[in-house]
């Protein structure tokens, strides 16, 4: 790839991923900073609170129950080897996509953001709590949102077979 087309890459990426990353780590920091751990603030009664919890697993508190060490490697392991692949796929996506670029941008910010925490602290903070009655979806946070964003984009294009040829 060109220089040009690769510094105009790059800056969309930024564009897109460098938002995703500040807000996720400013409503964590937010959230470290005036609430105890497992306090809940009802915001939408009966559907959505905010809810201080931290998440030593992966996605649905996946190996939550594994040693520190354990998930520490495994986790930083995984996300950087993920970070490497959306960053391929985000290089590798051509202009006549940009949808499908922005998806892979969601994801990799979303993945950054997650990282810094298991870097910071060996697990994830989590806060966006939806429920009906005693169903709850398990907490996430604005990482959580963009990665999803992103990969319901990256599905819709493989449905549609609007993938890059």
């Amino acid at each position: 790839m060109p220089q040009r087309p690769m510094r105009k890459k790059i800056g969309q990426l930024l564009l897109i991923s460098g938002p995703v990353i500040l807000l996720d780590q400013i409503s964590k920091v937010v959230v470290l900073n005036t609430m105890r751990l497992y306090e809940s603030i009802p915001v939408i009664p009966g559907f959505f609170n905010l809810t201080h919890i931290h998440n030593p697993g992966g996605a649905f508190g996946f190996m939550a129950g594994q040693s520190l060490v354990v998930r520490t490697i495994l986790f930083l392991v995984v996300s950087t080897l993920a970070i490497g692949l959306i960053l391929h796929f985000y290089f590798k996506t051509p202009p006549t996509h940009p949808y499908l670029s922005a998806a892979f941008a969601l994801i990799f910010g979303g993945a950054v953001g997650n990282l810094i925490d298991r870097l910071r602290f060996g697990k994830v903070v989590d806060f966006l709590d939806f429920y009906i009655g005693a169903l709850h979806w398990p907490a996430f946070n604005v990482a959580d949102s963009a990665i999803t964003v992103g990969i319901s984009v990256f599905v819709l294009h493989l449905l549609r077979n609007r993938m890059p040829g």
